[in-house]
């Protein structure tokens, strides 16, 4: 990301803020064979998750149900999956995805590598801890916090060359390791002593010389030190222009990103791609599950 650059989600904590009344309009949005899919949006999407999450114990406490049971009960297909990804707090709301990418006999790789190359320690961390994925997940939350050695940067960047050059699983490892281990500001440094010493691009470096997971792993890893934001933008585009709207993918970015970077994902989508967020998904989604995802875009008519 760009040095020093401020980054801003779409969702804020809403003020003046009356758990109670929430609960008590969603009790009543949710009565009936035929509940009221605006008023759902328009209450949670409107609030931060710590917001919702006050919501969501009210509404134990008011009605003796739980609410998520209760938005699974009532809705279905995508819209579904919105709300009630709205309702998990972050941490659980990114084991959630991992546990489901795991499960099974096909293994979602690309939610695997999105999730474990963009979070931070801390993030990995509470993730683990919230549906117990310590073994799985045990080596991505290992990376140094803060701290830069621009001698060690140029040993390191000499490292990732002769990995590329040399490509045996010893060097893979040695890769892995400095991707995954190091800060995000040492790893600025690496990448620099990398193009001085290769004059190429690391991520290009990476695509000549490995495939499968293993490169796009690599490559997220750096990309997301890069520019984050650039990287969401990317893996947007790419969900809703070249696997014909993946929506798991969608609807995870959004929810995921919606109070860190969201905002800042969706200019970097603008300026790379040139239309908007907001275009492609009205262009995409239709009915209640598009009024959802623009609502959690923050999208505007000026973005169309």
């Amino acid at each position: 990301m760009f040095c020093g650059e401020y980054v801003q989600g779409t969702i804020f904590p809403a003020p003046n803020f009356n758990p109670m009344m929430d609960a008590q309009m969603l009790g009543g949005a949710l009565q009936g064979f035929d509940c009221n899919k605006d008023m759902l949006i328009d209450i949670l999407t409107q609030r931060s998750n710590a917001q919702r999450q006050m919501i969501a114990g009210t509404y134990q406490s008011m009605y003796g149900r739980d609410l998520i049971s209760v938005l699974k009960e009532q809705l279905s297909s995508h819209f579904k999956e919105v709300m009630v990804g709205l309702m998990y707090p972050p941490p659980s709301y990114d084991a959630h995805e991992l546990w489901h990418a795991m499960k099974g006999p096909g293994t979602d790789e690309n939610c695997l590598i999105e999730i474990l190359a963009s979070r931070t320690n801390g993030e990995i961390f509470q993730m683990r801890e919230a549906y117990c994925l310590r073994k799985e997940i045990h080596k991505y939350a290992n990376r140094e916090e803060g701290y830069s050695d621009p001698a060690m940067a140029a040993q390191d960047a000499m490292v990732l060359w002769e990995a590329c050059q040399q490509k045996t699983g010893e060097h893979k490892t040695m890769m892995q390791m400095i991707l995954c281990n190091k800060s995000y500001p040492q790893l600025w440094l690496v990448f620099q002593e990398f193009q001085n010493i290769s004059g190429q691009d690391l991520v290009d470096a990476i695509n000549d010389c490995y495939d499968g997971y293993f490169q796009e792993l690599l490559v997220a890893i750096v990309r997301c030190v890069q520019d984050k934001p650039s990287y969401f933008a990317y893996k947007l585009y790419r969900a809703i222009h070249d696997f014909g709207f993946h929506n798991k993918t969608v609807i995870r970015i959004l929810i995921a990103r919606s109070e860190i970077d969201l905002m800042t994902i969706r200019k970097r989508y603008k300026e790379r791609f040139g239309k908007s967020l907001f275009h492609d998904i009205k262009n995409f989604a239709s009915g209640h599950y598009e009024k959802a995802l623009l609502a959690i875009c923050a999208g505007d008519v000026e973005d169309y």
